[in-house]
């Protein structure tokens, strides 16, 4: 259902960051989820895929963002630093030995593809490993080189083995490398989550930046790794046919780039269905060049949505999108369950003073006052408890139980626990 959706909105590609939902085999068989996709299901996915004109890309993360990998006990001896699973330490012989292993996989298993991303932004905690501390010290080198001899070494492999094989990376730690001041003049912060150098989001910086020496511009094109409203969306076209090296060009992060999560222990991010309409708007802006009437025209067509409001970030209209059912509940959830709830139990005099939690632990009240919210606070609790369960039965009809069970206690639980156990001390 997505990947029609997408292609008629303009897609052309499609960037999948497996993970541990890849089914790996032999000695990485460690790595896969319970609910991994089978191999028939990737072979699905490329089919879909090409049926609809869209080019899958793997994504296989090669130095930070490898906590699916880390966390496990078998590899905690690749950790750039021992406590954190985040990065791997590029020293240790056995790091780039079973980074072959992880991209030979998935390479093997997406034979139409012509290019991988090997990801490689936010490596946190690189240079603070005392191997790389030791190898800094011996080599007159940084940060920067050490990023670089591993990434180097990474593109090594790929184009001795995949003759052909164009390579994607994140720009974002490139632009970090060299002090040269930037060339569009443009500086901002990175996302991570820890305090980071201000860094230039200028893409000619990402590969000049580098030294020739390295030897990666001819066998890496940099994506641009930034998020900011005022990004200029023509300083890629100008510096487009400058990028050095056989790289050609320098494509952005895809309009869309719906992250399942930030990284592997992280919360959920928005739920697909629900960033549906956000997805379709960025791809039409793309494709028209801008939010234009023709653009926003396509958008209400092909979602089957009567209007939308940048500003509010709302959509009017029953809509005709995959998992339009779950946009609209979940609407429900963040506009109203909280509120009518917070306001019931704060708001309703007779709960405050005659059914406080001193009341309710010492399990007394006056009959009296406890009737006078009673009728109230359970049609409320079975109106939402009705709700619920609709909601929960259209979740389960796209998303395996786990993600259905976090989705529940992040944004449902915390405020309709609240509600059942006041019912319950109530009866």
């Amino acid at each position: 259902q997505v990947f029609p959706l997408l292609s008629q909105l303009g897609a052309n590609g499609v960037l999948i960051e497996y993970e541990d939902m890849f089914p790996f085999k032999g000695e990485l068989e460690i790595l896969r989820c319970p609910y991994a996709y089978s191999e028939e299901d990737i072979e699905r996915i490329q089919q879909l895929a090409e049926q609809h004109k869209l080019e899958v890309v793997p994504l296989v993360q090669t130095f930070g963002h490898v906590e699916f990998i880390l966390k496990h006990e078998k590899y905690q001896h690749l950790r750039e630093v021992e406590r954190f699973p985040n990065s791997f330490n590029p020293h240790v012989p056995d790091t780039l030995a079973l980074l072959k292993s992880v991209l030979s996989q998935v390479i093997e298993k997406h034979r139409r593809s012509s290019w991988i991303h090997i990801g490689a932004d936010e490596v946190f905690h690189l240079g603070e490993g005392m191997d790389s501390k030791n190898w800094m010290s011996h080599n007159k080198g940084d940060v920067g080189t050490v990023y670089l001899k591993h990434i180097k070494e990474v593109l090594g492999f790929l184009t001795a083995q995949y003759w052909g094989l164009r390579v994607l990376m994140w720009d974002d730690m490139l632009r970090k490398i060299s002090p040269l001041p930037c060339p569009g003049g443009m500086w901002v912060s990175g996302k991570g989550e820890e305090p980071e150098a201000p860094s230039c989001c200028c893409p000619r910086r990402a590969l000049t930046a580098v030294p020739a020496e390295s030897g990666i511009a001819k066998h890496v094109s940099p994506v641009v790794w930034f998020y900011a409203p005022d990004f200029e969306a023509e300083q890629i076209g100008k510096v487009t046919c400058q990028a050095p090296g056989g790289g050609g060009g320098i494509p952005p992060e895809p309009p869309a780039a719906s992250w399942g999560r930030y990284d592997h222990y992280s919360v959920l991010c928005e739920l697909l269905p629900v960033s549906i309409p956000s997805l379709a708007i960025c791809l039409q802006t793309l494709v028209n060049g801008g939010f234009t009437e023709e653009a926003k025209r396509k958008v209400l067509d092909v979602l089957g949505l009567e209007s939308v409001q940048l500003e509010q970030s709302t959509c009017e209209g029953r809509g005709a999108f995959p998992g339009v059912e779950i946009y609209h509940m979940v609407e429900q959830v963040n506009g109203h369950l909280k509120e009518s709830i917070l306001k019931a139990l704060e708001e309703e005099s007779a709960i405050k003073g005659w059914f406080s939690p001193y009341h309710r632990k010492h399990q007394f009240g006056n009959p009296r006052n406890m009737e006078s919210f009673g009728s109230k606070v359970l049609k409320l609790h079975e109106d939402w408890e009705s709700f619920v369960r609709d909601l929960r039965a259209q979740l389960e009809r796209i998303y395996f139980p786990d993600t259905v069970e976090e989705w529940m206690e992040e944004n449902v639980n915390p405020y309709l626990d609240q509600l059942r156990d006041l019912v319950r001390d109530y009866r």
